[in-house]
């Protein structure tokens, strides 16, 4: 699966070196025959990696594995899994970082990010925090936002209102980063070694 010509072919574009590639085929192995023998990353691998359990569901996580699963077959092959993970590198492109977390909030893949979509992500995000707001509270966080990012006021964001609004309020990108990516034969990221099977 892995060979020398993939590397050569593909790190500049991926802004790994030779040695962060060797690393990551490590950290894909593991991650990729942690429940199916199979080396290719199933979602309940991808969840067992980042949520620490392999069936707990989570619209980010689901979101996220669909975006790696570039291919749309259901699984992340290594070079999706390196070209994905090359977009939270510590010196990707910011406006690649801005694109990946469009697509992110547009959940229903239109182009746009509607309100409804807003209000899941919302939701999603208190669920995850362990916080509870009333409908009330929901309801004036997700027009307050479509307020201030809709500049166009039609009732959704485009890429271009998205582009503008983190601008303004970059720490929406902020999880778009992981450090440990800038080096990753030094420590691989905790939350993905964690991959003994719960059941």
């Amino acid at each position: 699966m892995y060979c020398a010509c993939f590397h050569s072919a593909h790190a500049r574009v991926f802004l790994f070196t030779f040695n962060e590639i060797e690393a990551l085929y490590d950290l894909f192995k593991k991650l990729s025959n942690c429940i199916f023998d199979d080396s290719l990353i199933h979602k309940e691998e991808f969840n067992l990696a980042l949520l620490r359990n392999s069936r707990k569901r989570n619209l980010f996580a689901d979101r996220i594995f669909d975006l790696f699963d570039v291919k749309h077959n259901g699984v992340i092959e290594f070079e999706e899994f390196v070209r994905s993970l090359s977009i939270f590198h510590p010196n990707a492109p910011e406006a690649d970082k801005i694109t990946f977390a469009f697509r992110l909030y547009d959940l229903r893949q239109t182009g746009y990010i509607e309100c409804e979509e807003l209000k899941e992500m919302v939701l999603a995000i208190l669920t995850e925090s362990d916080l509870t707001l009333s409908d009330e509270e929901v309801e004036s966080i997700v027009s307050k936002t479509m307020m201030e990012a809709d500049s166009k006021g039609d009732g959704k964001i485009d890429p271009e209102e998205w582009k503008e609004f983190v601008a303004k309020k970059p720490s929406l990108i902020r999880n778009m980063t992981l450090p440990d990516l800038k080096d990753i034969t030094l420590a691989f990221p905790s939350f993905i070694l964690n991959t003994e099977f719960e059941e």
